[in-house]
C-alpha cells in the first residue's frame, strides 16, 4: 500500500490513517543554528514521555523504599542506554528513511518479521497495562474513582487522542512538552520537602555488585531497565523524526541526524531527572524512615503527607502521576500505528486501534483490581515492565544492524564505536533476563 504523505490529511482526523502522511509536514527555519535546531524539538520529548510513565513510578517507588539509592545506578545506565538506541532511530529515520519496523518487513522473511510484530505487539500491550492502571490509580487518588471503573474510564481516553490528531503535529508535541513540565515541576516541590542527603544519594550512581547477587533487587533492576528503555520507543522515534523536513544531500541528512539526536538526549536527560526524582523521593521518605515495603503507588499517595509533614504531597504526586498516564496514552498510540503498519502494512484509524490495544489491556487490569485489589495491581505494574526489559532485545538487535549497514544507511552509518556499545547494550540486557530467568527457575525470586 503507497505511504503518501499529505499535510492537510494530519488536519482531518476522521481521514488520518497513517502516520506516514505527515511526513516533511514539519518544515525547515532558516537562521542561526538555534533557530535551525528548533524545528527538531518535539520528537525527543514525545519519547521521553515513554521514560517516565506510570511503569516507572511502581518500578522506581518499590526500589527506592526497599533498597534505598542503590538502584540509583540502575536509572543512570538505562538512561545512557536509552539515549545511545534512540540516537541510532534517529539515524534510521533520516538516513535510511524507514521507521523500525518498516525496515525490518524489509530485511526479514515474512515469517520472522511476523514474529517480531508479535513481539512488539506485546511490548506496546504491557506499557498500555502500566499506563491503564497507573491513570486509574490517579483516578482513585485524586477522585475516590474505583479501581476497576477507573480502569473502564480509560479507555475514553481515545477522545484525547483525536482531539489532539486533529491540532497538527507540532500542537501536539506542545501538549505533550506542557505535561512533562508540570511533572517536574510537582517533583521539584516534591524534592525540595523530601531532603535527600547529598552524599548517600550521589553514592547512588555508583553501581554495587549487589544488583547481580540479590534475586529481588534484579527483579527491580529488570524492571527499571524495561520501563526505561522501552521498545515501543524505539519504533516510535525512528517514525516521528521522519516529520521533519530534510534536504536531498549527505550534508542535510548529517545536520539532521546531529539535530535530532541532541533534542532526544535533552529530552532524556529531563527524564532522567523525573525518574531518578521518583526512587530519590521513595528513598528519602521511605527508606530512611524504616518503611522498606512501600511497593504499592497508594501506599506511597497515603504515607507521603504525614512522612514529608506537608499537606499537599500527596496530591502533587497524584496530579503529577495522571499527567504521566495521558502522556504516555499519546505515545503509545502513536507507535501502535507504527508497528501495526510497518510490519504487516494494515491501516487502521487511531481510535479503532488504540480501542483494541487497550480494550487487551484492560481485561488483566480489571480482573486483578477485583481479586487482587491495590496490591495486586502494584504487582501487576512491575511485572509488565519485567515484560518490556524481555521484549528490548527483539527490537534492539535490528537496529544495530541496521544502523550498521551502509547499503542501509545510505553511506551513514552509525560509526563503529556506536555500534560497539549498542552491541555490549544488548549483550547486557539478554544476561541479565537470562540470570533472572534461572533466579525464577531455581525459586530464587517469585514473581
Amino acid at each position: 500500500m503507497p505511504e503518501e504523505k499529505s499535510k492537510s490529511s494530519w488536519r482531518n482526523k476522521s481521514t488520518l490513517l497513517s502516520l506516514p502522511e505527515v511526513h516533511s509536514s514539519v518544515p525547515m527555519v532558516t537562521g542561526g543554528a538555534f533557530r535551525r535546531f528548533s524545528a527538531f524539538i518535539g520528537p525527543g520529548y514525545l519519547v521521553a514521555v515513554g521514560y517516565m510513565d506510570p511503569g516507572n513510578w511502581a518500578t522506581s517507588l518499590a526500589g527506592g523504599s526497599a533498597f534505598g539509592y542503590t538502584l540509583l545506578s540502575v536509572v543512570l545506565l538505562s538512561n545512557f542506554m536509552a539515549i545511545l538506541l534512540q540516537a541510532l532511530c534517529v539515524r534510521l529515520g533520516v538516513a535510511g528513511q524507514r521507521d523500525l519496523a518498516q525496515a525490518c518487513r524489509d530485511a526479514y522473511a515474512p515469517w520472522v518479521a511476523r514474529g517480531l510484530w508479535v513481539m512488539a505487539e506485546f511490548a506496546i500491550i504491557a506499557t498500555d497495562l502500566a499506563e491503564v492502571i497507573g491513570t486509574a490509580i490517579a483516578l482513585n487518588l485524586l477522585f475516590n474513582i474505583p479501581l476497576e471503573i477507573g480502569v473502564v474510564i480509560t479507555a475514553l481516553d481515545v477522545f484525547l487522542i483525536l482531539w489532539l490528531q486533529g491540532k497538527g503535529f507540532r500542537k501536539l508535541e506542545a501538549v505533550v512538552i506542557a505535561l512533562t513540565a508540570v511533572i517536574a515541576a510537582c517533583f521539584i516541590v516534591e524534592m525540595i520537602y523530601a531532603q535527600p542527603v547529598l552524599g548517600d544519594l550521589l553514592a547512588g550512581f555508583i553501581p554495587q555488585t549487589d544488583i547481580l547477587k540479590n534475586p529481588n533487587m534484579l527483579y527491580l533492576a529488570l524492571g527499571i531497565i524495561g520501563a526505561t528503555v522501552m521498545p515501543h520507543n524505539l519504533y516510535l522515534h525512528s517514525a516521528i523524526i521522519q516529520t521533519r523536513q530534510v534536504g536531498p544531500t549527505d550534508a542535510d541528512k548529517r545536520f539532521a541526524i546531529k539535530m535530532g539526536t541532541i533534542d532526544s538526549t535533552i529530552a532524556l536527560t529531563f527524564a532522567l531527572f523525573i525518574n531518578a526524582g521518583i526512587l530519590i523521593l521513595s528513598a528519602a521518605a521511605f527508606y530512611t524512615t524504616g518503611q522498606n515495603d512501600v511497593a504499592e503507588i497508594q501506599d506511597a499517595f497515603r504515607l507521603l503527607d504525614p512522612t514529608l509533614g506537608v499537606t499537599f504531597a500527596a496530591v502533587l504526586f497524584a496530579v503529577a502521576l495522571l499527567c504521566s498516564g495521558l502522556n504516555s496514552t499519546v505515545t503509545a498510540t502513536l507507535a501502535g500505528q507504527i508497528v501495526m503498519e510497518g510490519f504487516i502494512q494494515m491501516r487502521m484509524p487511531a481510535w479503532a486501534r488504540r480501542l483494541v490495544t487497550r480494550s487487551i489491556a484492560i481485561i488483566p487490569a480489571v480482573i486483578v483490581s477485583l481479586i487482587y485489589g491495590e496490591s495486586g495491581t502494584a504487582k501487576l505494574l512491575v511485572f509488565s515492565q519485567v515484560i518490556l526489559s524481555f521484549q528490548l532485545p527483539f527490537a534492539i538487535i535490528p537496529l544495530v544492524m541496521f544502523t550498521s549497514d551502509k547499503v542501509k544507511m545510505n553511506g551513514l552509518a552509525a560509526p563503529k564505536w556506536v555500534t560497539i556499545l549498542a552491541w555490549t547494550i544488548a549483550v547486557v540486557v539478554i544476561t541479565l533476563n537470562m540470570k533472572l530467568l534461572y533466579d525464577v527457575g531455581t525459586g530464587a525470586v517469585t514473581i
